[in-house]
């Protein structure tokens, strides 16, 4: 097997097990958020900032990554990342202080945020002419890890005496994703400048990175606030802890086909508004269903929530098509990103408010579904065939 091959392989090994790790740090908090609360004695802010922490992680901290990756090499990047997330999931799940709690989490954050950022370019980088394809493999591996963290966390909290075991279960998983990069990193590879470096502030003037962002920020702060509070609203409407985690699990769970489908659907169709447009019109629908049946139709409105949550997965495709080389779309998907999640930063803790606000659910899910109906024109913008060096240079 020659070099180039055996990187690839390495390459693909390594996208599989860190996109696998992206999640569990952020949504496996969800399904034993009472029990953490209790533990620490928190106050509805420290709980609302809990559930915030991922898009804050994910806002300040990816937007640092094209520029790391460029000065130290992206798969050292990755690889140091990885193992950030190892010590604050294996810290968070140890400490009995509700500030390193936070701390940690944040430091476990900080690492998957990094990561998640370097995805599109590491794809960009080794698999240029795949991007759909790998899109949809990282895409769906991370679905996999997602669901494993909220249908899991609670049944290992009860097999081994408590959510410190849930929480710090993924830390296990994190080891093992960390182990490919580091072969990789011994031999590292720079993003590549072209003649004129594309950075973070040249995508904030262009209308496509403009787009971009905001149809990332209001599709990921639908994204954080289902799996945030989604298994608290299942437990108020009557079911157990497990089942909520099972229901919330089945959410998940149902993007994992459709990630594996649909981003290489997106790349190849000559109209991708069809299949975003589709996706997008789920949100209101599942939401009117969770005001009106919550606790009858659970599985129902899982399923269907779950299928709107395919718009990341969408939304990570066209980053890595918005693009026509690895530094472009760096920097097009650190802006994207962080600049998206500062957006969504408001969303779970919003929710988490208007709920200890009305004591019920309706009035959160109403204005969720409100912020589900700017997705549509904005699909409509960033569906059509663009690039964003194109616009730099007009």
């Amino acid at each position: 097997m020659t070099a180039p091959r055996r990187t690839s392989i390495l390459v693909l090994v390594g996208l599989v097990a860190l996109s696998f790790n992206l999640r569990p740090a952020a949504v496996s908090i969800g399904p034993v958020l009472a029990e953490v609360r209790r533990s620490f004695g928190m106050s509805a802010a420290t709980v609302g900032l809990l559930t915030s922490l991922p898009v804050i992680a994910f806002a300040v901290f990816g937007a640092l990554a094209p520029a790391a990756a460029r000065r130290i090499g992206i798969h050292r990047v990755t690889a140091l990342a990885t193992l950030a997330a190892v010590v604050g999931l294996l810290g968070r799940a140890a400490t009995h202080s509700e500030a390193l709690f936070l701390l940690l989490s944040l430091l476990a954050l900080i690492g998957m945020a990094m990561a998640n950022v370097l995805l599109p370019s590491l794809v960009k980088l080794h698999f240029p002419d795949r991007i759909g394809q790998m899109t949809a493999i990282y895409t769906t591996a991370l679905s996999i890890g997602l669901t494993a963290a909220l249908v899991f966390t609670v049944p290992i909290s009860d097999a081994l005496g408590g959510w410190r075991y849930g929480l710090g279960a993924w830390a296990g998983l994190a080891i093992l994703a960390a182990i490919p990069w580091v072969p990789l990193a011994r031999k590292d590879r720079h993003l590549e400048r072209t003649v004129r470096s594309i950075t973070f502030r040249d995508v904030a003037r262009t209308r496509l990175g403009a787009a971009m962002a905001l149809f990332f920020g209001l599709q990921s702060l639908q994204a954080y606030a289902v799996f945030g509070w989604i298994a608290q609203l299942w437990r108020d409407s009557g079911y157990s802890a497990t089942v909520a985690g099972v229901l919330a699990g089945l959410l998940a769970g149902t993007a994992i086909p459709l990630s594996l489908w649909l981003p290489n659907v997106l790349a190849r169709s000559a109209d991708p508004r069809r299949v975003m447009f589709a996706v997008i019109a789920c949100y209101p629908i599942g939401y009117v269903g969770l005001m009106i049946a919550p606790y009858r139709l659970a599985p129902l409105w899982a399923v269907i929530v779950g299928i709107a949550t395919v718009t990341f997965p969408l939304i990570l495709t066209l980053v890595g098509l918005r693009a026509r080389t690895p530094e472009g779309t760096a920097a097009l998907s650190a802006f994207t990103q962080s600049t998206g999640y500062l957006i969504a930063a408001a969303g779970p803790f919003t929710i988490g408010v208007l709920h200890s606000a009305t004591g019920g659910w309706t009035v959160p899910l109403a204005v969720l579904l409100v912020l589900s109906i700017p997705l549509f024109a904005l699909a409509a913008y960033v569906a059509q065939v663009q690039y964003v060096e194109d616009q730099l240079a007009g």
